[in-house]
């Protein structure tokens, strides 16, 4: 492909290349650098054209630190500006696009300061309105980064913008994805998007970024916009269609071979959609559906009764004002996907069971099981109360829970997710029923003799059956990862037997949707235990849910929630 493609127009031509020569600021020793923000960012993100950051996430000055003083640009967009601040913190720095779009509210004026100290400006706060623009900005440009790149390279020397700086190759991104896939009026994102490049960079860089804007805007609104075209042998058309849908080609070439054409392209589709997410209504708090649907109406959220589970909501619009209104807070409900509510129910807890979670961080599963649990309880107390209201209720209350309630082992090798477990363990009134231990699973099953009535295995994974709601993760995986994935997840299944009682149930989960982790495993595993059968799933979930074998599976093209997986075992009694 020649590196200037730019609708035939000699006018075009000369606007970028007259913008590149402009925007090149040199150092001694030839290599482009960000020389005013290596300069201004100071204790901050400091990038140049060669380097990685200096430091992974800016921190906020220290109070003994001598404050930096920075103009403030009123006339810059501050969401424009804090997008791309946060695009360099999850390709340069390491961030993660989904744990940024859940920080509270305190997080929002810490980025005040990221952005000040990398743009060397500061802006005006954002309201809730502009956060919400920051967020979904933010992920979907990184879900669209393969095909943004595909445009800007296509209209520019591929050479030079694989070479460019970061902090401009975020601000290009920005304004291509605001004309071809928010469809931003092009005198506002050419305009808004060249400002933001004068005043973070320098006037070239504003050159730059005006005549690859306008050149695609042309061709655009001509219906002339360079597009992949998926031709030739099947690894051609995998790269194109890894350009046209933004998907790194081995995923691709792996879905085409096990899915076919169109669901694959239904599958990439799936994953570029704003996520959807799920609310589980707190049972241990007797909170009910039809109550957080009030809720969240009284909060103008737009929700939904879940169309498979009795007590999840589906909600729409991301979860800023969920979490600004205090829910999870309250212990209302938890964010949980549907997925994960339907491997509960392969689990079925019942009342006085003995549930170990393997891998319970970040604990989604390991609080749902435990109000099951707490609800078994609380109703049966409810109901003695009623039928014997002389008895002393402490007493009652003992008696009950000792008797129904049941535990839930939480075990995870991250201390520090397993804390935040406990802290939600508290909010949700089931920290009576939650106990948790820090410990990798082989150990834990060496020290301990304690054997379950159920357990569960929810293994580490290559997590592609949640690429809508991790839109870097895509990013992130190799297919070499994959296989070290299968490695450990069987060695985890392997430990977790142990602590399955005679007649107990093994359950085996995953957020993947890839058969080397999943059927793969199942048939392994049988192999090598011969104490252990298959259990089909039917009856526990919907029969939609129901593979050909007995699993439970779910796609995300085809039953609209996160892609998972979940085997059902039972230990023979001897």
């Amino acid at each position: 492909m020649q590196s200037l493609k730019l609708g035939g127009t000699a006018a075009a031509v000369s606007d970028v290349q007259r913008a590149r020569l402009t925007s090149r600021k040199t150092t001694r020793s030839g290599e482009h650098s960000l020389v005013d923000i290596s300069r201004k960012a100071q204790s901050g993100l400091c990038f140049s054209a060669s380097t990685r950051p200096v430091s992974q996430t800016a921190a906020p000055s220290s109070p003994g630190r001598q404050q930096q003083h920075f103009p403030v640009r009123r006339e810059v967009s501050n969401y424009r500006a804090f997008s791309v601040v946060r695009l360099l913190r999850i390709e340069q720095g390491g961030a993660y696009a989904d744990v940024l779009s859940q920080d509270g509210e305190h997080a929002w004026d810490r980025e005040l300061d990221y952005v000040a100290r990398t743009l060397g400006f500061r802006t005006a706060a954002l309201d809730p309105q502009g956060q919400r623009q920051v967020t979904e900005i933010v992920a979907g440009i990184t879900r669209w980064k393969r095909y943004v790149d595909f445009l800007i390279k296509s209209y520019y020397d591929p050479h030079a913008y694989d070479r460019m700086e970061p902090l401009l190759r975020q601000i290009l991104r920005l304004g291509v994805y605001e004309l071809v896939k928010m469809g931003t009026p092009p005198h506002a994102a050419v305009n808004e998007t060249v400002k933001l490049a004068k005043v973070a960079l320098r006037q070239g860089a504003g050159a730059l970024v005006n005549g690859v804007l306008r050149t695609i805007s042309r061709d655009q609104a001509r219906g002339e916009l360079l597009e992949p075209k998926v031709e030739g042998d099947s690894r051609s058309q995998a790269r194109a269609l890894a350009d046209l849908y933004s998907h790194p080609v081995w995923m691709v070439r792996r879905w085409l071979c096990r899915f076919g054409r169109s669901e694959t392209i239904a599958l990439m589709d799936w994953n570029n959609k704003p996520p959807t997410y799920s609310l589980r209504a707190n049972s241990a708090r007797r909170v009910s559906r039809k109550s957080l649907l009030e809720t969240l109406n009284e909060l103008n959220v737009i929700s939904e009764p879940s169309s498979v589970l009795e007590d999840f909501v589906r909600v729409s619009g991301g979860l800023q004002a969920v979490i600004r209104g205090g829910l999870m807070q309250r212990g209302l409900c938890s964010v949980q996907d549907e997925s994960g509510g339907l491997v509960v129910k392969v689990i079925d807890p019942q009342p006085g069971d003995i549930i170990i979670d393997c891998c319970a961080a970040p604990g989604g599963k390991a609080l749902n099981m435990a109000a099951c649990l707490q609800k078994e309880g609380k109703d049966l107390f409810y109901h003695c109360r009623h039928k014997f209201p002389m008895v002393d209720i402490l007493k009652m209350k003992l008696a009950v829970f000792n008797l129904g309630a049941g535990k839930v082992f939480a075990v995870d090798i991250n201390k520090g997710k397993l804390s935040l477990l406990q802290n939600a363990a508290i909010h949700l009134g089931v920290d009576d029923v939650v106990i948790t231990e820090c410990s990798d699973l082989c150990s834990y099953a060496d020290r301990h003799d304690l054997l379950a009535d159920k357990v569960l295995v929810d293994a580490p994974c290559s997590g592609l059956g949640v690429l809508s709601k991790r839109a870097d993760l895509r990013w992130r995986k190799t297919s070499t990862e994959l296989e070290d994935m299968v490695n450990l997840q069987s060695i985890l299944l392997r430990s977790a037997a142990r602590l399955v009682k005679p007649g107990g149930v093994l359950v085996y989960s995953t957020c993947s949707i890839e058969p080397e982790e999943n059927h793969g495993q199942v048939y392994n595993f049988l192999g090598c235990h011969r104490e252990f059968k298959l259990e089909s799933v039917e009856g526990y979930v919907p029969k939609t849910f129901v593979t050909r074998e007995g699993y439970f599976a779910s796609l995300p093209h085809l039953h609209n929630m996160d892609g998972a997986f979940a085997a059902r075992f039972v230990r023979m009694r001897v």
